[in-house]
């Protein structure tokens, strides 16, 4: 005695009178003429998703009931489970119903033709995770002993430098207005400009102390 085959399964939806179901795959291959080559070269550029084709009927006292829950997950586009014979040696996780198509036949009641159009729907890959040194460590840098700290402290002495370097270009902004005043005595009013001038070359001083850790980092 025969074991009846299984009933293809969608989501929770049993298609027990499938007459057919067909499956596809694209290659994914795109074509490129290269001259003096007979024939394009075929350069994969990824798998696509497997496709299903079914054909079916709903007939019975439950045909209306079984119509109207099939219309309702096309029409939601939901991610669904899905199991057949021919999709055995598949790993199809999820699928969506691309398409959906019925027709009701005069003279029959309560009997309903179907055809579904399923596209695999694979997991998205975790989302990437920012670490130290904008994600590099993965290539070898995370264990060289890198200290990500140096670059704090390069990133607050540029900002002292550019901060002194205001301030020295006020000064000079100041003495450029009273340079047109006649018999104007500077005397210590260069104070500020001297100043400013000792602060940008102390922090140039520890700027170039932060490269060097940087370069004997590596």
């Amino acid at each position: 005695m025969t074991e009846p085959r299984p009933v293809p399964l969608l989501g929770d939806i049993s298609l027990a009178f499938v007459q057919q179901i067909e499956h596809t795959l694209a290659g994914g291959f795109v074509s490129t003429r290269i001259a003096g080559l007979a024939g394009e070269l075929q350069q994969r550029s990824g798998r696509p998703s497997h496709r299903i084709q079914m054909a079916g009927v709903l007939f019975g006292t439950e045909a209306t009931d079984q119509l109207k829950t099939l219309q309702d997950a096309a029409t939601n586009g939901e991610e669904l489970p899905f199991s057949s014979d021919i999709t055995k040696a598949l790993n199809l996780q999820r699928v969506v119903i691309t398409s959906f198509r019925v027709i009701e036949m005069a003279g029959q009641p309560d009997r309903f033709l179907y055809e579904l159009s399923l596209a695999e729907s694979p997991p998205l890959p975790p989302p990437a995770e920012l670490s130290s040194f904008g994600g590099l460590d993965d290539f070898g840098l995370g264990d060289l002993g890198f200290d990500t700290s140096l670059l704090d402290d390069l990133q607050s002495v540029a900002g002292d430098i550019a901060g002194a370097v205001d301030a020295a270009l006020d000064v000079v902004d100041q003495l450029s207005a009273l340079s047109n005043l006649d018999g104007l005595s500077l005397g210590g009013f260069l104070e500020p400009m001297n100043s400013a001038v000792n602060e940008v070359s102390s922090l140039g001083t520890r700027l170039n102390e932060a490269a060097q850790s940087i370069s004997q980092a590596f």
